[in-house]
């Protein structure tokens, strides 16, 4: 029997260190569809970068010569994200992929286009992914749907660790502005916006570390799906 397992939230609250570690455990496949929008806006800042933005009409044009795939690497344990064969990785979590993604990512020839590409992964086996519309939107009959939220504080705080240890060059309140910016284009934009399936498990991991968090959403899985 193919599983789905749709994952949605706030940025920054482990969404993607959960599903890969969900489908690590139950055997299937995680999808990133985040990595999936990030690709998309790197490739945009590479070709198509107009000083301090993006010219969405000839990202909207090569949307038809963007070829996106997953590929295995056995050093990290993930799943990089493969552009034309370039592996777009090492990149995409960039403050500046960050600053632009949710601007790509509410363009409606965009969405479409991805929606269709994640919607073709989850046919042939059984998945986690994760995202921002994967339960409303892209699996709306996902056999199980989480929402992950946390304070902004506390998601600011985490992913300037993050940045910070991969010795990025950058301020806790940059991190933040940048989180507050990214919620408010998620939540308000016209098509997919970011909010919680009806019949989602919330879980707010604003007090909870990564061991708790993972257990909670493990053994909802393992309870609901009898596993």
């Amino acid at each position: 029997m193919i599983y789905t397992i749709a994952i949605d939230g706030h940025s920054s609250t482990g969404k993607s260190t959960y599903a890969k570690s969900l489908a690590k455990d139950l055997g299937w496949t995680h999808i990133d569809t985040g990595a999936m929008y990030r690709a998309i806006t790197l490739y945009g800042l590479i070709n198509f970068n107009k000083g301090h933005s993006i010219n969405e009409k000839k990202v909207i044009a090569a949307l038809k010569n963007i070829h996106l795939k997953f590929i295995y690497n056995p050093i990290t344990d993930t799943n990089d994200i493969y552009v034309n064969d370039e592996n777009f990785e090492p990149k995409i979590r960039d403050l500046k992929v960050s600053e632009s993604v949710s601007t790509i990512a509410k363009i409606p020839e965009v969405r479409s286009f991805l929606v269709e590409k994640q919607r073709e992964l989850g046919k042939s086996e059984s998945i986690v992914m994760d995202g921002r519309d994967i339960g409303t939107v892209v699996f709306p009959n996902a056999d199980l749907k989480f929402f992950i939220t946390a304070s902004i504080d506390i998601r600011a705080q985490r992913r300037y660790l993050e940045l910070k240890n991969k010795s990025s060059i950058i301020t806790y309140e940059e991190v933040k502005e940048n989180l507050i910016k990214r919620d408010y284009i998620d939540e308000h934009r016209i098509l997919s916006p970011l909010k919680r399936a009806e019949d989602a498990y919330l879980i707010d991991n604003t007090f909870l570390d990564k061991e708790q968090t993972y257990h909670k959403i493990k053994q909802i899985v393992i309870s609901k799906l009898n596993l």
